[in-house]
């Protein structure tokens, strides 16, 4: 986990076990954050109204992390017993079989990515668009930053628990892990972490469900 060659507090690179868990092919989408949304009345994503972003088939964009923690209670609640992924978790999807890529499909930017990569775009994409990695889990590092658990820690890698780190026990910024349709780039390294105020809603962030497995090792 982590890299050598990146931001600060990507280092130092170290491993980690995780537990078996089960993470979702695909973002959750704006169908499905729609069906939530009518359940429970809560306050629409920001842009819910663009035009850009009301694709059914899209990710649902806009969200802060509270929502995303709702979404996933409200999940559980109706017998799916659903979580935001912890960052090792992420990062241990995103890396894939092979493990030591940079990107979830190789050292490479590949050329399904549209505009090769380079942006901003107009807004994001389809979560079906492109292969998935070799664990068979789409759009994983590109297309929209994913929340994660874990609040946020600069030096939490110097003394990160060998199995099943969580981050911090408190902080100010929640973590968040992949690409964005807005930047420069739109596909981030496996090992890149991002974070952001838990409340905010920016129209370049999602979220992707997990649930454990129950099995340990």
């Amino acid at each position: 986990m982590g890299s050598n060659d990146g931001q600060d507090d990507e280092q130092p690179v170290h491993f980690v076990w995780v537990d078996t868990f089960e993470i979702a092919m695909f973002p959750v989408t704006r169908r499905e954050y729609s069906v939530f949304l009518t359940a429970t009345g809560r306050d629409r994503p920001r842009e819910w109204h663009n035009r850009d972003f009301d694709r059914s088939q899209l990710p649902v964009v806009g969200v802060s992390w509270n929502d995303a923690y709702v979404y996933c209670l409200w999940c559980s609640s109706e017998g799916q017993e659903v979580r935001l992924p912890t960052e090792a978790e992420w990062e241990r999807a995103a890396r894939g079989l092979r493990g030591g890529q940079r990107y979830p499909w190789g050292n490479e930017i590949p050329g399904w990515i549209p505009n090769n990569g380079k942006g901003p775009l107009a807004a994001p994409w389809e979560v079906h668009l492109g292969p998935a990695n070799d664990f068979g889990i789409h759009g994983i590092g590109a297309n929209i930053h994913e929340w994660c658990a874990d609040w946020h820690g600069k030096i939490y890698y110097d003394s990160s628990p060998q199995r099943n780190p969580t981050g911090p026990q408190t902080g100010v910024r929640r973590t968040s892990r992949g690409g964005s349709w807005r930047h420069a780039v739109t596909i981030s390294r496996n090992a890149a972490r991002s974070k952001l105020d838990p409340e905010f809603r920016y129209t370049d962030y999602g979220f992707r469900l997990v649930r454990s497995s129950g099995i340990r090792s």
